[in-house]
């Protein structure tokens, strides 16, 4: 009995130094780690809730639904990580406990992990023990409640942007339209500080979403709202405008392109996706010419200025989409992205598209505009 116990202390401190090497690498190491209980947990996870979420009959439910995974998987991990401690310091003190053997081992161990205290054991490495595990259990709890402002601050960051291209690109977000409001609104010349702010955008996504995966599934508070869309709709509208405009595009679209497919195959890497590092321009595209073409049309009705003929501008539309459409359709399709144009096909969700809403254009009656114009006057002539 006594070489099985000191066998299992000897695997409990493996347990106990795998765990806090978890935590370490999850938590505190401000890059992607290889922590297996993080990719399992993971990965359950989104099995699990995928699998559910099919049971809901429209996009609204199963996005209420999957809004839930990651908050609920940063309380699993918690969990795994505290019972992986309370089994990992039972079985070191089990060699040690004069009565009761490993149940009372377990019950020592949980005492001293919660810091309850009710229960202990005599001797000296007991107590160090029993201090080591009180320890470890206040630095993961305080560990993870300092980590949830870190996630919480950076989700804030990526949801502004989000949210703003709302009014500018629709929800779900779609590139043509971005363009269409932008010329229908005379707004075009200021779509080069949008590239910027995008570029931006696209940095500091790169950085913590590899940093912190769990973010990636941290949904946008509006159902039809997505970072990766959005990202995916705006890249598309920086490609379209150098394709059709090349001499009027400004310079911040190429590199706001640049930065874009950058942080997405930073992305794919966490989600696991391969991806080739150098597309080439004629390489296919899922996106077809009649979609393009269709797109145009769109553009059309808005009086956009086109500089190069329909066929040219697919050509070079295409060349730039060839560096990004696969690593955003896979994105999408892994934390279940609203199904918008333009995105690709969801292996979870229904076929059915949903185009972005552009709210109607409304102008003051002919009267009201008179008695505007009247009120102004009065309001001019008092103040002179």
């Amino acid at each position: 009995m006594t070489v099985v116990a000191w066998i299992g202390a000897a695997l409990g401190l493996a347990i106990v130094l795998s765990t806090l090497m978890s935590v370490v690498t999850s938590l505190v190491l401000p890059r992607l780690g290889s922590s297996r209980v993080q990719k399992y947990a993971g990965r359950g996870m989104i099995k699990l809730f995928s699998r559910i979420s099919h049971r809901f009959d429209t996009y609204e439910a199963r996005d209420r639904f999957l809004a839930l995974q990651a908050p609920l998987y940063l309380i699993v991990l918690l969990v795994i990580w505290l019972g992986a401690l309370l089994i990992g310091f039972a079985l070191m003190l089990w060699p040690f406990m004069r009565a009761g053997g490993l149940i009372h081992a377990v019950t020592v161990s949980g005492s001293s992990l919660f810091t309850l205290g009710f229960a202990a054991e005599s001797g000296v490495a007991p107590r160090l023990l029993v201090f080591a595990a009180a320890a470890a259990g206040l630095w993961i709890v305080a560990l993870q409640i300092a980590y949830l402002p870190v996630l919480y601050g950076a989700f804030n960051r990526r949801e502004v942007l989000v949210t703003m291209l709302d009014s500018r690109a629709g929800s779900p977000a779609w590139g043509p339209e971005l363009l269409a409001r932008s010329e229908l609104v005379d707004n075009v010349q200021n779509l080069a500080r949008l590239y910027q702010r995008w570029e931006e955008w696209a940095a500091d996504v790169a950085e913590t979403h590899a940093s912190y995966p769990v973010l990636l599934w941290f949904r946008s508070p509006h159902p039809y709202r997505s970072w990766v869309i959005g990202l995916l709709a705006v890249m598309d509208a920086a490609a379209m405008q150098l394709a059709t405009q090349p001499l009027a595009a400004p310079s911040e679209a190429r590199a706001f392109l640049r930065m874009g497919y950058m942080c997405l195959r930073d992305l794919a890497t966490v989600v696991g996706l391969p991806y080739d590092p150098d597309p080439k321009p004629g390489d296919p595209i899922q996106l077809t010419e009649d979609n393009y073409q269709d797109a145009l049309h769109h553009l059309e009705h808005v009086d956009w200025k086109m500089q190069r003929g329909a066929a040219e501008s697919w050509i070079h539309f295409r060349g730039w989409r060839v560096n990004y459409e696969s690593l955003a359709y896979g994105i999408a399709d892994a934390v279940n992205a609203p199904p918008a144009l333009w995105a690709g096909p969801r292996r979870n969700l229904p076929p059915s598209l949903q185009p972005p809403d552009r709210p109607p254009h409304r102008e003051p009656s002919a009267e009201m505009q008179r008695i505007r114009k009247l009120t102004a006057k009065r309001r001019s002539a008092r103040e002179t």
